[in-house]
């Protein structure tokens, strides 16, 4: 399915108007354009991420970033199980 699987989570919509969703059965993570649907960008990540993201930006560079965990889930039977958070900049003026 291109925009993915259907999942338990929720989303996040930037001001610049990216919406990242993560909570697909699948290891995926993407970026959608809000306003288009449009897929922008997608990576891969070590298991589901059935979590709702969060962004901030770092005092120290600052670059704004999505972190969102990706566990797995085993009611949801989307394996493996992982204790991993991950993080992506967001490209510079975003």
């Amino acid at each position: 399915i291109p925009m993915g699987m259907p999942g338990w989570g929720g989303q996040l919509t930037t001001r610049s108007g990216l919406t990242f969703i993560g909570y697909a059965k699948e290891h995926a993570f993407r970026a959608f354009d809000t306003v288009t649907g449009k897929e922008l960008w997608r990576a891969r990540i070590p298991a589901s991420a059935n979590a709702n993201p969060m962004t901030y930006i770092s005092p120290k560079s600052g670059r704004q970033f999505v972190v969102v965990a990706a566990g797995g889930h085993v009611m949801l039977q989307s394996l493996p199980l992982s204790d991993t958070f991950v993080a992506f900049a967001l490209p510079k003026g975003k």
